[in-house]
């Protein structure tokens, strides 16, 4: 029985897919066909019903599988014991949120290119509970998303908090008559906002529902440099984390309001595999410049 054969078999289950499976361990679906039949043949059972769609394990294979999970975690952590002190190399799978990304990804991009020159960076982008989902199914190495304050993390994951952000409504500057506004009146406004799927969105949509209210979208669009842009320009109202407000371009044209009645917070997380062997300190890079260049200090000790 050889450990590769089990890897794709695990793979297999959890993805429910032959070629995605063989995507995520860069292998052909032939090769992953062959790893298969042998893992089958060592264990003399049939592990998978070859006539369902997606892919579903037997009885006897799901069983196999949840113990496959628990040898396959204890040989990452054996050779995590002799990886996590090498210098990283090969690919790092960071997944980012594009409603930070383009404001903090730039400059942890550079450190790591300086910092590792061997390392090679595949960066994709998503909603934050996307990207969670692809760090749980072993597509991704880690995560920097945006969760509420006491995000507890699936089981394999580690999640540290870089940050706590106020996320803040913004307008045009000029725009405020007074002193103090509630959300129904910025409402009558409208707002520029991440299509369906964003966390501020959905906060912002929730809050408004307590009162009886429905969201109200000028327009939809990704990027956050872009919506501070359509704000100055008077296209509607927009709600984005402080930092990134003090951190653009726009900032001198915009103000924030002061709306009592809507002051969310919300924490931007670091999110890992368990085990990530020798690119635990390309990890631990990103943490360090993304903590820095919101102003906070480099937190020590993750959250499990």
């Amino acid at each position: 029985m050889k450990i590769d054969d089990m890897a794709a078999f695990a793979a297999v289950v959890r993805l429910q897919s032959l070629s995605q499976a063989a995507e995520a361990l860069q292998l052909t679906q032939s090769a992953v066909t062959r790893r298969l039949q042998n893992f089958e043949e060592a264990l003399g059972v049939e592990l998978l019903d070859r006539h369902t769609k997606p892919l579903k394990p037997t009885p006897i294979g799901l069983r196999v599988y949840e113990q496959c999970r628990v040898v396959l975690r204890e040989i990452d952590a054996l050779r995590e014991l002799v990886a996590s002190d090498a210098v990283p190399s090969g690919a790092l799978r960071l997944g980012v949120p594009q409603t930070v990304g383009d404001t903090l990804l730039l400059e942890a991009l550079q450190r790591l290119q300086e910092t590792y020159p061997e390392l090679h960076v595949q960066v994709s982008s998503g909603w934050g509970s996307g990207l969670l989902k692809r760090l749980e199914s072993g597509e991704l190495d880690a995560v920097a998303a945006l969760f509420p304050a006491g995000k507890v993390f699936p089981e394999g994951l580690v999640g540290q908090s870089l940050a706590r952000m106020n996320l803040v409504v913004v307008a045009p500057r000029g725009f405020a008559s007074r002193k103090h506004y509630r959300l129904a009146e910025c409402q009558q406004h409208g707002w520029i906002l991440n299509p369906d799927g964003c966390g501020f969105r959905a906060g912002l949509q929730r809050a408004l529902a307590e009162q009886g209210l429905n969201l109200a979208v000028n327009l939809e669009i990704f990027g956050t440099d872009l919506q501070l842009g359509l704000v100055a320009n008077g296209m509607g109202l927009g709600l984005v984390p402080l930092p990134l407000l003090e951190g653009s371009r726009h900032r001198e044209r915009l103000e924030v309001l002061n709306v009592t009645d809507f002051k969310p917070v919300i924490d931007l997380w670091l999110v890992r595999a368990a085990f990530v062997g020798n690119l635990q300190g390309a990890v631990d890079l990103v943490g360090e410049v993304i903590t820095r260049r919101l102003g906070g200090t480099p937190p020590t000790v993750p959250a499990a």
